[in-house]
């Protein structure tokens, strides 16, 4: 599956607050979400920045 190329952080963020992320903290140009999917916290940091690199986005969706 191809990755879009002009995904920005809040737009990830956005997305992913859908499968039960929230945003615990915002700190200069990133912030971190956090889920608890099957009893563990599961914490990642995106940076906010407009659009997001490619290999940025396929290390965070992994």
């Amino acid at each position: 599956m191809r990755l879009p190329r002009d995904v920005g952080g809040e737009d990830l963020a956005k997305q992913l607050r859908k499968y039960g992320y929230q945003v615990v903290r915002q700190t200069g140009g990133h912030m971190q979400l956090v889920s608890t999917a099957k009893g563990k916290p599961h914490r990642i940091t995106i940076p906010r920045h407009k659009p997001l690199r490619v290999g940025t986005l396929n290390g965070i969706l992994r």
